[in-house]
């Protein structure tokens, strides 16, 4: 990092987040402050991570020291503020391309979330790419974030969606895939893990078959970059998406990573300061990435934060933290099924950090509201997946998701907090 203050020192904080200065631990509910109050009077068991994280101290530190001691917007500025607001937002960039390995800092676009990051290619791709008779290729098992934006991309073109089915335990049809690409598939837009089965797709392979017949791929990485080693270079993939607030980073923020030849040929989603080279009243000239897909003011503390995060998660490692939580999906996994009455919701072999289930005929939403009595925080609905949940053929599941912070208490509060569920319903 270069400038700063008169004393020689950056005056930004954020070593706080650097792997080096952080505890090489896996029990770490202590780091998270809201993990010690309670709820209705009882210990929190927060089981819920897969819809949003909770923050280490470190991120939270990190994002009030931004707003205390150095905001500024970044990127215009001569004076010191915006230079130290600048420098922070670029070593977050840097930080983010070492996380996925990208291959370069302008690979990495600064978001508003996975959401956002979708809807710009889905604008974006589809105005240079999709023709009328091309065809997106989705599965079954999409979030409505990875659904929805490549609908109306497709509708406006007259292009049409592809779905790739699961099977009965969850697992993408490998077979049903390579058949439905064809030379008329444009787009393949996958999962990396599933926020309901916890499927791990094999991306590297998709990513190879597509690529066979013209195809570029998309990931949605919001459920995996929390939870395992995500390489974009040993994947393959043309573009990843993922949010901030599933990182154990703040809300508001996401990654849109990108291949640079293919962000070079993209047109600007939005406009506005920041993304241009030149303008007059004539025409505009844009920027180049990834300052093109960064319309008006970034979420610059948030993204600074997000660097801590990750940061926070390398200082743990990310191959301990998915052993972590494998082991403790097992013991789950043996525990939840063992209540009678339990069906469990996708069970594909090497499946991560996520266990769905339904019991007898409660519905999950009482069966939510029951288990928040108990200080079990958990997901209950149809998790944005509402295709997936017909094709299971039930209106909604339970979902226990786990977290760098959860253990084995959490998983017996849930437990015992089931039983008695089942027993108040059901006598």
């Amino acid at each position: 990092m270069t400038g700063g203050r008169e004393d020689g020192t950056t005056g930004v904080p954020f070593a706080a987040g650097r792997p080096d200065l952080l505890p090489s631990r896996l029990s770490v509910r202590d780091d998270f402050p809201i993990l010690q109050r309670t709820v209705r009077g009882k210990r929190l068991a927060y089981l819920d991570s897969a819809a949003t994280a909770q923050k280490p101290r470190v991120v939270v530190d990190t994002l009030t020291e931004f707003y205390l001691q150095h905001n500024a917007n970044v990127h215009r500025g001569v004076h010191l503020l915006g230079e130290e607001a600048t420098i922070a937002f670029d070593e977050a960039r840097e930080t983010i391309r070492k996380f996925i390995n990208a291959a370069s800092a302008d690979e990495i676009v600064f978001t508003h979330g996975t959401t956002a990051g979708i809807n710009l290619l889905a604008q974006g791709w589809a105005a240079i790419r999709l023709q009328p008779g091309d065809e997106v290729l989705l599965t079954v098992m999409e979030h409505h974030s990875n659904i929805v934006p490549w609908q109306l991309a497709a509708h406006r073109v007259g292009a049409q969606l592809k779905v790739v089915p699961v099977s009965p335990e969850g697992v993408l049809d490998a077979d049903e895939y390579k058949r439905l690409l064809s030379p008329r598939t444009r787009i393949v837009a996958v999962s990396h893990v599933s926020n309901v089965l916890g499927t791990v797709a094999p991306i590297s392979r998709m990513a190879s078959q597509a690529h066979e017949v013209g195809a570029i791929v998309v990931v949605d990485a919001a459920q995996s970059v929390p939870h395992m080693t995500v390489d974009v270079r040993e994947l393959d993939c043309d573009f990843m998406v993922f949010s901030g607030h599933k990182l154990y980073g703040p809300m508001g923020v996401g990654v849109l990573y990108g291949k640079k030849a293919l962000l070079d040929r993209l047109p600007p989603w939005q406009g506005g300061g920041g993304m241009i080279e030149k303008v007059t009243f004539d025409a505009t000239t844009w920027a180049a990435p990834p300052s093109r897909f960064e319309a008006g003011t970034p979420p610059v503390a948030e993204a600074v934060a997000l660097g801590a995060a990750v940061n926070y998660l390398q200082g743990i490692g990310m191959d301990r933290i998915r052993s972590h939580e494998d082991a403790l999906l097992e013991v789950a996994t043996e525990k939840v099924r063992a209540i009678p009455g339990v069906r469990l919701i996708g069970t594909a072999p090497g499946k991560t950090a996520v266990l769905s289930f339904v019991l007898d005929d409660i519905h999950p939403h009482d069966l939510g509201t029951i288990l928040d009595a108990s200080g079990v925080a958990v997901r209950a609905g149809h998790h944005c997946a509402q295709p997936l949940m017909r094709h299971f053929r039930i209106p909604a599941t339970v979902r226990a998701s786990l977290g760098v912070y959860s253990n084995e208490e959490d998983i017996d509060q849930l437990v015992t907090a089931l039983g008695d569920a089942r027993k108040r319903f059901l006598g």
